[in-house]
């Protein structure tokens, strides 16, 4: 059950914008288990225990802004033992929806591109009236994973693989093919 991140949908996760109303919409859900098995499955985790989600949405030129944050469980295994470890997150979220994907440009070829690597991200885009979440939601999730889990306590050193002694040294092997001319 392989889900592409790019096309699954989590079943409360959309908004309409045109019947928000001034004040915004506040969206507060709970995934369920078949959509988080599906999610676990198309971020590479083990399980996905629990997943929260409290957003509020507001127009924002022409398109919405939505922010809030989520809270998960994941289970993902240990980089070293591969024993199950689990994790509690807890993101905030914010960003910007606009309508219509990004046009088409076609400038001159040697024109210089800017940059700015500490502004603000730049917004997602939605087509027709209804911006899906769900990829948003999977992203941060993804983005907050832990990249390299261990269990508390575990290191390479402590399963007896630290590389110290030269006969645990990958071509120390290699030794004993030595002839004595080689030697000197």
């Amino acid at each position: 059950m392989s889900a592409h991140p790019s096309t699954f949908r989590i079943a409360d996760a959309s908004i309409r914008l045109d019947s928000m109303p001034s004040a915004g919409r506040d969206l507060e859900f709970t995934v369920g288990p078949e959509e988080r098995l599906a999610i676990a499955d198309a971020i590479g985790i083990t399980a996905l225990e629990k997943l929260e989600v409290k957003l509020h949405a507001v127009r924002f030129k022409g398109g919405i802004r939505v922010a809030g944050r989520l809270w998960a469980t994941t289970v993902q295994p240990s980089v070293i033992s591969l024993e199950p470890v689990t994790q509690e997150i807890e993101e905030s979220v914010d960003r910007i929806f606009l309508p219509g994907g990004e046009k088409e440009y076609a400038g001159p070829a040697d024109a210089e591109i800017f940059v700015d690597l500490e502004g603000d991200d730049l917004p997602d885009h939605f087509e027709g009236n209804e911006a899906d979440l769900s990829a948003l939601i999977m992203e941060t999730v993804a983005l907050a994973l832990e990249p390299y889990p261990k269990l508390p306590g575990e290191s390479l050193g402590a399963i007896g693989d630290d590389g110290d002694t030269e006969s645990e040294l990958p071509f120390a092997g290699l030794k004993i093919l030595k002839t004595p001319e080689d030697k000197g």
